[in-house]
């Protein structure tokens, strides 16, 4: 989870800079912007890990608790199947 909240906030913060800079704002409204940008990017991406994280152990824990499906039975005796 650490890694995707530095991660979001990494794309946050150049996003923000990015953003300000085709905006023209100056330094210190872009580094303003993007310290805001980088905290809400990483939030987001912390709780979406972490969603996804839980959405996987439960795909895990049906497939688990799935039955084993069964195996094909034996194929018939053919002499035994003639009259």
């Amino acid at each position: 989870m650490r890694l995707l909240m530095l991660l979001g906030g990494f794309i946050g913060f150049l996003i923000g800079i990015f953003m300000g800079a085709a905006q023209g704002s100056d330094w210190p409204g872009m580094l303003w912007r993007s310290s805001v940008a980088a905290f809400l990017a990483g939030v987001v991406l912390r709780w979406w890990g972490k969603v996804w994280a839980r959405n996987l152990r439960e795909a895990q824990r049906e497939r688990q608790s799935r039955p084993a499906k069964p195996s094909a039975p034996a194929p018939q005796n053919a002499a035994r199947a003639q009259p």
